[in-house]
């Protein structure tokens, strides 16, 4: 195997700068971990077969790009100053250090995944690479060209139409809440140790040339592409400021914040009354819908025409699709977003009705009416889940935590997974959403062997910014094994000094956002979002549904 990511991982590696409070750290590349192999739907003896196993598919999951105008209107980075607040808890934080090089992160873990020759375990070509949403990060149509030009390739300006940093990360700014790297690194420089890097907006803001993904790619719809900030539901007057050409910098002090949450869903202009700057206008900052998020892909060069997107999506302003482009598979995606605002999220119910006839189309039996099965003359194929929520985060309560109203007969994670126990052909639900790297089981309740691996994948805008690789096998025992391999990108692990010119090379702006993501006090190493090894490099057995 060359040298990619697949056989190295990254490690926490010496001190370089040294804070007040704790230490600034470089990485190294260290030896890949092993995969590990998990029985919990199969027997506990259960070994990998050295024989007879047969590649079915391999795919790569991608998640939570969240590529964003980080000089957007809209954005509400001030909260910050209320981070010990417990009312605005649900709120912060909204802003990253390293936000401004996260386009050169998307664009080398693009450029890594071209480079696979194949799947570690069984060398079959990677043949799709599946998103599960939050691809952008304020619901905004300029953010939204920005990850389609990426992916598609060609010259990208990374500042989603701004040709020059215009941002709460710009010397001057009022508050010294953020990095600064054009001068002494601001509070983060005295307390976290984070170094100044003079030149560095300007170098993430310069135009260059992405290498396109080559591989067919599927679209999720999630909340980041719905809601402001990926809670807010979009008000006239928010998208009024969105074009206005100010920018809010602090919250009217008279403005009581004991229901800030309630009040940031759904009439989140209220923060926005108080002082504010002058900033440059961009033509393309405009809120998207759900129609517009669809049109896009549609529009979109690349393959597979509309990226799973479908012209009945864009007819009836849906965004859940089925894709058969691999052989004996179905990839069905869900929409689990609910534009009435909140982060969490559930399947309505017109949904799961559809859901249920797609899953019955490649079923060879389906549930009937006295509790048995009966044939539905359809041949079987295995089904690959794909949403932006996952089982933690799919809940039948609204945005403020209430039960829904009698009738309310959308689905949470309870009801979604009973559904889904009806047909043992969904073997693997991949997610996103959390930012955490985690792997669960889950036994069917009444079938002892029978189940599904649920697999969620950490953001690539986050520590430790992986992506997966998922390699299907029939073990030829009736089993059959979901191979997950981490795949970092494939930049150095160290960036180059400041000075040196090769800094502003995108691999070298790519390596820094993954340092500067390392060091994030409340989401880098030691946060957890990277999973424990049972969560990684993992093999996931279980037994064949037919």
């Amino acid at each position: 195997m060359s040298r990619t990511t697949l056989d190295r991982v990254l490690a926490a590696g010496p001190v370089l700068h040294r804070g007040r409070d704790s230490d600034y750290r470089a990485l190294a590349w260290a030896g890949g971990e092993p995969h590990r192999v998990r029985r919990e739907l199969v027997w506990p003896t259960w070994e990998p077969p050295r024989h007879g196993t047969r590649a079915v598919a391999c795919l790569a999951h991608v998640t939570d790009l969240q590529l964003a105008d980080v000089c957007s209107p809209a954005r509400f980075e001030f909260f910050h100053r209320f981070e010990a607040d417990p009312r605005m808890r649900a709120l912060v934080p909204m802003h990253r250090p390293q936000e401004a090089l996260t386009a050169h992160a998307v664009d080398a873990l693009v450029r890594t995944l071209n480079g696979l020759a194949g799947g570690p375990r069984t060398g079959q070509p990677l043949q799709v690479v599946v998103t599960t949403g939050d691809a952008i990060d304020n619901a905004q149509w300029n953010e939204l060209e920005l990850y389609l030009a990426v992916l598609r390739g060609g010259v990208v300006s990374p500042g989603a139409g701004l040709t020059a940093y215009d941002g709460v990360q710009a010397s001057g700014w009022p508050h010294d809440l953020f990095w600064r790297p054009d001068d002494d690194g601001g509070l983060h420089h005295q307390r976290f140790g984070f170094p100044a890097r003079p030149g560095l907006l300007e170098a993430a803001f310069a135009a260059f040339a992405a290498e396109g993904l080559r591989l067919p790619w599927l679209g999720c719809h999630g909340n980041h592409e719905a809601l402001i900030q990926g809670v807010g539901v979009p008000t006239p007057a928010l998208a009024a400021l969105l074009g206005s050409g100010r920018k809010p910098v602090d919250v009217d002090p008279a403005l009581p914040l004991d229901d800030a949450l309630h009040l940031f869903t759904h009439s989140s202009e209220v923060f926005t009354t108080a002082t504010s700057r002058a900033v440059t206008s961009v033509a393309d900052r405009r809120f998207i819908d759900r129609r517009a998020f669809v049109a896009a892909h549609l529009a979109d060069g690349g393959a597979p025409t509309g990226h799973g997107f479908t012209e009945d999506n864009l007819r009836e302003g849906t965004a859940y699709y089925a894709w058969d482009g691999l052989p004996g598979v179905r990839v069905v995606c869900l929409d689990t977003t609910r534009v009435t605002g909140g982060t969490a999220g559930s399947v309505d119910a017109e949904q799961a009705r559809w859901l249920e006839e797609r899953l019955r189309e490649v079923s060879s039996s389906a549930p009937g009416p006295d509790g048995g099965r009966v044939a539905t003359g359809n041949a079987d194929r295995f089904v690959v889940l794909l949403s932006h929520h996952g089982s933690s985060t799919l809940t039948r309560a609204d945005a403020l935590g209430r039960r829904p109203a009698a009738g309310d007969d959308a689905l949470g994670a309870p009801e979604l997974l009973a559904l889904l126990h009806r047909y043992p052909n969904v073997v693997l639900w991949l997610n996103g959403h959390t930012h955490v790297s985690e792997v669960r089981p889950w036994a069917h309740p009444h079938e002892p062997g029978r189940g599904l691996w649920e697999v969620t994948t950490c953001a690539v805008v986050d520590w430790p910014g992986q992506a997966r690789l998922v390699e299907l096998l029939d073990n030829g025992d009736d089993t059959l094994s979901m191979v997950c391999t981490m795949v970092d990108h494939d930049s150095p692990a160290r960036p180059p000094a400041a000075e040196d010119p090769a800094a502003r090379d995108p691999a070298a702006l790519a390596a820094l956002h993954r340092e500067l993501a390392a060091n994030v006090p409340w989401a880098g190493l030691g946060s957890g979002l990277a999973g424990t090894p049972a969560d990684r490099n993992v093999e996931l057995v279980l037994r064949a549904p037919f």
